[in-house]
């Protein structure tokens, strides 16, 4: 794939992402789950197609702007450390996951939806000055089995696919 088209799906992933982001907004999980701040982590799946088709480099360079923009129209600057520390840890835990091949995309997936706690609860302990927000971890990483199982299957269903329906376009590879 030329450079040209690279850049056009990145920027096509990146519409993805948000509308997936801000699609999340609307499914109101906390009256299943009542912990704040879960989400059910749909971008990631943007992430992870990204991490399984393209380079490593372009899920990087999705995630950011993704995390700038979604601040900009209803994050605040609290969301955006938030969505950016625990997506920044949630892609290298998931290149570092993908590399050792002894995981599958689900696996990959529940790592990066662990890593994403992970890195949110770290970011709020640095903001707010304390250890205890730590306690919330445990609960947040069960949950986080769950959501990346959930974003895992839809992903592997979407590579599944992906390679038919590009092949189905005008110029796509056979």
């Amino acid at each position: 794939m030329n450079k040209a088209k690279e850049e056009s799906l990145c920027a096509i992933m990146l519409a993805l992402a948000l509308a997936l982001s801000y699609m999340e907004r609307l499914i109101p999980l906390q009256l299943v789950v009542p912990l704040p701040g879960i989400k059910l982590g749909l971008a990631n799946i943007v992430t992870l197609v990204v991490l399984y088709t393209l380079k490593a480099r372009y899920a990087f360079l999705i995630l950011v702007p993704r995390c700038c923009f979604t601040a900009a129209f209803g994050g605040g600057a609290t969301g955006f450390w938030f969505s950016l520390c625990g997506g920044l840890l949630a892609l290298i835990a998931m290149i570092l996951a993908k590399r050792a091949t002894c995981f599958s995309v689900y696996g990959v997936s529940m790592i990066g939806a662990a890593a994403h706690n992970i890195g949110q609860i770290l970011a709020a302990m640095v903001m707010m000055s304390s250890v205890y927000i730590g306690a919330y971890l445990p609960y947040l990483l069960l949950v986080a089995i769950v959501t990346g199982l959930l974003t895992g299957g839809i992903c592997a269903g979407v590579l599944r696919v992906l390679p038919k329906a590009l092949a189905s376009m005008p110029g796509g590879k056979p």
